[in-house]
């Protein structure tokens, strides 16, 4: 930050050397002014960062984030600025070389490389506003945010900060810009590596980036080619647009909680302008000891709309099962109306789920597709075993989205590509409606996905199996359920069923992922307030903080430091309560 001050770079308002401890954290965070982050000098990726709005905070995150530096960067040391909110994270990927000199040699260097030996190429920015825990999920190139007089101005203070620093190979150069009309931006940090998004970048520039960062890195310097095609523009033409998604192994519907367990089945999508760079394949156990991210999943077009759309077809096309995945969200994000519009701000996900993301919710119109394509499914099925979709039927099918007690809906097939569908309500019946394939339902029982055509429009819907009941798992534009195939007399009788009753565990507090108990803060007999730390469970290299959901006593604890927790387990108990009446004379 001292050397971008140096170079006329703007930057957030925040001190210019690691914290010393606590103390010396919680000083400069009010010299600064809250919002604060606190973040790892040697991090990225989101990794020991934490925004402060108070002392408290400070006091209960700094341990945190220092554990975390050192876990993930081997550095503890933490540095503190100035939180600016509701900004879009906009990075400058950079390739900077020098001819004659190898990557030995210039580390090597006495003093700093003269700025005029440095050829530097700055290509199209990328937006990476879709993030969670300040870790990004969605990227993109270039940008719908930047004007070009806001671009011209960023790219020279990219290469001012280049020529500062002497900076040779592949970096990028990240910032925060707000949503003003002015575009007021500033300087983040600079990642020395390519990273995660690089291939939206290839994708929209024609730069294999990983050759250049080798030919510099050998001492070739860049490219001739790549030197050939910037020509005397100030920053590499693009061509097209690039969304990127990383898929984690983390449970969206639990704040993001690591998940762990065999893939199996496990299906990365096949279609055309679909790049997935993948670590995983079927059968591959995800374990608790590493980073989730199992694969990043890019889409190339002419448009945004485009890429966009064939991103969340992709998607649709993605199976990943025997672990919680983030593909939902980003199914949800994706076709969200906001982000189609361009509207990305870092605020996007807590702006959208407030409360969390729950889910992908149907519209009516997806659910009658889905029911009606449900039973083209089960009929291809039927066809394969030899025996009806259900017993002494042929004709009416009641499909239950949800399973055994989820919405009805009464589908009559009328030929292989059309069906009737009719909402079965509380009281009464929805109006019929036709869904109409423009071509017959492509499933086979022996594959995972049943591909459907209604209106030009491609529908994939993933079939993942049935369970003993007869439940058929699926899934469609992210929403996955149970689907109970019944005749009409079956439906009457289930009226009759009363649903299972949840156990009530509301007396425990347990392990909501599998990792280790790290700290215990809490012993028997405590008496324990609501929000109150309880203890941290460690998984994935991140941290996280159980608090108390209310007022009470610590009746017995059934883990301790040290040890290894599954998904559910159960970690303290709360005493029973004392509700005796005492009668006063």
């Amino acid at each position: 930050k001292r050397l971008a001050q140096e170079a006329g770079v703007h930057i957030i308002p925040g001190y210019d050397a690691p914290m010393e401890n606590v103390d010396h954290a919680l000083k400069v965070a009010n010299d600064i002014g809250y919002p604060i982050l606190l973040k790892a000098q040697a991090g990225g990726g989101g990794k020991g960062m934490r925004v402060c709005r108070s002392d408290a905070e400070v006091i209960e995150t700094f341990p945190m984030a220092t554990e975390e530096g050192l876990k993930f960067f081997k550095d503890p040391r933490l540095l503190c600025e100035k939180f600016i909110d509701d900004p879009h994270h906009i990075e400058f990927q950079v390739l900077a070389g020098a001819k004659g000199k190898t990557s030995v040699e210039l580390a090597n260097l006495t003093s700093p490389i003269d700025p005029d030996e440095l050829d530097i190429l700055v290509f199209p920015e990328r937006e990476c506003s879709i993030q969670r825990r300040h870790q990004k999920v969605i990227e993109e190139s270039p940008s719908v945010l930047l004007t070009e007089e806001t671009r011209l101005k960023m790219v020279e203070q990219v290469k001012a900060l280049v020529r500062q620093v002497g900076y040779t190979s592949a970096g990028t150069v990240e910032w925060l810009v707000d949503s003003t009309p002015e575009q007021n931006f500033f300087f983040l940090e600079m990642n020395t590596r390519l990273q995660v998004e690089h291939p939206i970048t290839e994708a929209v520039s024609g730069v294999d980036l990983v050759e250049g960062m080798l030919h510099v890195g050998a001492g070739h310097g860049i490219p001739q080619k790549y030197l050939d095609m910037l020509g005397d523009r100030p920053y590499m033409a693009h061509c097209g647009h690039a969304v990127e998604a990383r898929v984690y192994a983390e449970d969206p519907l639990r704040g993001f909680l690591p998940s762990t367990g065999p893939l199996i089945p496990y299906q990365e999508p096949k279609l055309e302008g679909i790049r997935v760079d993948s670590g995983v394949t079927q059968g591959h156990v995800v374990s608790p000891h590493y980073d989730p991210m199992l694969s990043k999943v890019i889409c190339y077009a002419d448009t945004r709309e485009a890429a966009v759309e064939g991103l969340a077809r992709a998607m649709d096309n993605y199976v990943i099962e025997g672990v919680q995945h983030n593909g939902r969200l980003v199914n949800a994000v994706l076709r969200n109306p906001d982000f189609i519009a361009g509207i990305t701000p870092t605020s996007f996900l807590p702006t959208h789920y407030p409360d969390g993301f729950h889910g992908v919710e149907l519209t009516t119109k997806q659910k009658e597709q889905l029911a009606a394509i449900a039973v083209m499914v089960g009929k291809i099925r039927q066809e394969m075993l030899k025996d009806p979709i259900v017993p002494g039927i042929t004709d009416e099918v009641i499909v239950r989205l949800g399973g055994m007690f989820g919405e009805a809906f009464c589908v009559r097939l009328l030929d292989e590509t059309t069906a009737s569908v009719t909402q079965l309500l509380e009281e009464g019946e929805a109006n019929e409606v036709l869904v109409a394939l423009d071509e017959p339902l492509d499933y086979t029982p022996t594959g995972l996905l049943a591909n459907a055509l209604i209106n030009d429009k491609p529908i994939t819907v993933q079939v993942l199996g049935e369970n003993v009941t007869g439940e058929i798992k699926v899934q469609m534009y992210g929403a996955d359920m149970p689907v109970l195939l019944q005749s009409p007399r079956e439906y009457e009788l289930s009226k009759y069923m009363h649903e299972p009753v949840a156990m009530d565990t509301s007396a425990f507090i347990l392990s909501p992922m599998p990792g280790q108990l790290i700290k215990m803060t809490v012993e028997e007999g405590d008496h324990v307030e609501i929000g109150q730390e309880l203890c941290i469970v460690e998984a994935m290299k991140m941290q996280n903080i159980i608090r108390s959901p209310r007022t009470g006593m610590i009746g017995k604890c059934f883990a301790k430091e040290g040890s290894s927790l599954r998904a559910d387990e159960k970690i303290i108990e709360f005493a029973v309560e004392d509700t005796t009446v005492v009668e006063v004379a």
